[in-house]
């Protein structure tokens, strides 16, 4: 299958002792958790890279373009290792640095910025999942659901358009509406209290999957699927990978939500179904360097796509660096990797 796009950068040799710009969020002061995590994975980068050979220094974003573009002009890097997850907070201008980078002619780790716009744009990327056979939950947005329904007792989720790292996201975001109106109102209350555009899914009970993928010589490698496990949840009480199960420590959802690599051999034709898939969704949204797909199975052991994350986190404690030790790479050779593929067309 061919990809919707390609990036625009020559095939070079990766060649050592570059100049590297590490591009990140400008983290302001009391930034939530899932912010300041940026800064965790720009100190590990910067070791790598230096440990390298490589001439490596952070470069904060932030919506004043021209600053940044002198800024990176006057640097003059040979790369730049594309970090930045949001500006001021909201993951819609996510694209906005590779946009950037590529009108500088600078190339640059990770999807390309179409790539980018387009899977962080979760409305988007379901429509592009759907239209290319790749099974994800039905939605709701702009008052019309992807089907007819008859609100039948079925729960819906309720989701931020654009953010991800479960921004607004919790066990209360899963709702049984009783009619089109009740689900639309719920709706309308969380983009007023969160000032963010939201959408409601439909609610997959069942297992939770998260499966990393990393450029290699000869396309994308899918590394170990991890499963999500929601241990010792009381009976009734929701099963959601939501902002507390990320980031609040003292939280029950974050003590009792782990990740596991092992299984039975019953789950080999799933694991192998569910890593084509993400696949699939590496070849039909061009992306590059690495990427997360996160996958919801249902009773019938039918997978459906959740997101595609073209940036996933890639801090020393991530799922992604998890999964990647798991297939022997280590942090350092997965930096390498991603370097790699800036490089290759």
């Amino acid at each position: 299958m061919k990809t919707l796009f390609r990036p625009a950068v020559s095939p070079r040799v990766l060649p050592g002792n570059m100049k590297i710009a590490i591009l990140h969020d400008l983290i302001p002061e009391g930034a939530g958790t899932e912010e300041q995590d940026t800064l965790v994975q720009v100190e590990a980068v910067l070791r790598v890279l230096a440990g390298l050979g490589h001439d490596a220094r952070a470069l904060p974003f932030s919506l004043d373009l021209q600053s940044a573009a002198q800024s990176l002009q006057a640097l003059s890097p040979d790369l730049v290792f594309n970090l930045v997850e949001g500006i001021n907070g909201q993951g819609r201008l996510i694209h906005l640095s590779p946009a950037l980078l590529d009108y500088l002619h600078i190339p640059y780790t990770g999807a390309p910025a179409d790539a980018m716009y387009l899977t962080s744009n979760k409305l988007l990327a379901k429509r592009l999942l759907r239209d290319r056979g790749i099974p994800t939950p039905h939605w709701l947005a702009d008052s019309a659901l992807e089907e007819q329904d008859t609100f039948n007792g079925s729960a819906f989720i309720i989701k931020a358009v654009w953010e991800h790292a479960s921004v607004g996201l919790d066990e209360d975001s899963i709702i049984t509406p009783i009619d089109r109106k009740h689900l639309n109102r719920e709706i309308a209350q969380r983009q007023h209290a969160w000032n963010r555009e939201f959408f409601a899914e439909r609610y997959i009970d069942g297992r939770e999957f998260n499966l990393s993928l990393l450029a290699g010589d000869r396309g994308p490698v899918v590394l170990p699927p991890a499963e999500i496990k929601f241990v010792e949840y009381p009976a009734g009480k929701k099963r959601v990978v939501g902002y507390r199960a990320k980031w609040d420590e003292a939280s029950f959802e974050y003590q009792h939500t782990q990740r596991r690599f092992s299984f039975p051999e019953e789950d080999r034709s799933l694991l192998d179904k569910i890593s084509a898939l993400a696949e699939k969704c590496w070849q039909v949204f061009g992306l590059r360097g690495y990427a997360r797909v996160d996958f919801r199975v249902d009773g019938t052991g039918a997978p459906f796509v959740l997101e595609v994350n073209a940036n996933p986190c890639i801090a020393p404690d991530s799922g992604f660096v998890a999964a990647a030790a798991r297939a022997g790479i280590d942090f350092t050779r997965a930096v390498e990797r991603i370097l790699k593929d800036t490089m290759r067309t």
